[in-house]
């Protein structure tokens, strides 16, 4: 997600060819959730495009097509997963990770079909998982078949944090719309791999944004000082200043561990000039 139309003219400049939004976005953030591969698989001179507009050390978390997670439920998806497996090669280092993100109505019975299905993955890249089901949060029964299944091919669990989010009533129409779409998730705080991902959905008011983000402070410059190596991103209703409020999550995880290198100087929106 890289060409919000609240950001142009604004965050970034306005308007930008298609092949610069990218390149524009990765001087905020230094990672993209990659949101719109789950509605179609884009073509390889696409991605190619991405990786020219951004840095080898730039992450993506790419989420696997609904086609495979949803629709056939990670069964009968070879020819699917091949043909996204092949769009995206362009990118090379940058795709950190491959997101399989499994719909509510996946429960712990459905765990071994989950484990199979990473079994077969290429060994190539990194694979991580969100689930939504409940049991997977509050069971110790479930929760400890899943990550085996995810250790077994070391892929992570990726938390979607919503609770700052749900803590009172919406406020707004952005934050109406949310309400009804996004799910009530539990924090989990646990990493299993030296790439932990957190998603965390903050309010349209900043000051709840950054009170409910502190627990993810600690917690990152935790891994950090571990030798992990965390991806984070930042969502509010309607993400307007999302890129604004990630950098000053990473300022104060870097106020923690002052070791962190800097995220990039964004490109600036007007040309630089001596009058």
């Amino acid at each position: 997600m890289w060409t919000l139309r609240s950001w142009q003219g604004r965050l970034v400049a306005h308007p930008l060819p298609s092949q610069e939004r990218l390149r524009h976005y990765a001087g905020w953030c230094n990672a993209v959730e990659g949101n719109t591969t789950f509605y179609a698989t884009p073509t390889r001179d696409t991605v190619a495009s991405w990786a020219q507009q951004t840095d080898l050390d730039f992450r993506f978390v790419l989420k696997l097509p609904k086609l495979v997670t949803h629709e056939r439920r990670l069964g009968d998806v070879d020819e699917p997963l091949r043909v996204f497996l092949d769009a995206i090669e362009p990118l090379g280092p940058r795709a950190h990770a491959l997101w399989i993100q499994l719909p509510g109505s996946f429960t712990p019975a459905d765990v071994p079909v989950l484990a199979r299905f990473l079994r077969r993955l290429p060994t190539s890249h990194r694979y991580a998982v969100e689930v939504r089901h409940p049991a997977f949060f509050g069971d110790a029964n479930a929760i400890r078949p899943l990550e085996e299944a995810l250790a077994t091919v070391a892929a992570e669990w990726i938390p979607f944090d919503t609770t700052a989010f749900f803590q009172s009533p919406p406020s707004s129409d952005a934050e109406r719309d949310a309400w009804t779409k996004k799910p009530r998730m539990p924090r989990r705080s646990v990493a299993l791999t030296d790439r932990p991902i957190v998603r965390y959905l903050g309010r349209d008011d900043d000051a709840r944004t950054i009170e409910g983000w502190q627990h993810w402070v600690d917690v990152v410059a935790g891994w950090l000082r571990e030798g992990r190596s965390p991806t984070v991103f930042i969502h509010i209703p309607d993400n307007a200043d999302a890129p604004v409020l990630a950098r000053r999550f990473h300022d104060e995880v870097r106020a923690h561990v002052p070791g962190l290198d800097p995220l990039p100087e964004p490109i600036p929106v007007e040309p630089l000039t001596l009058f």
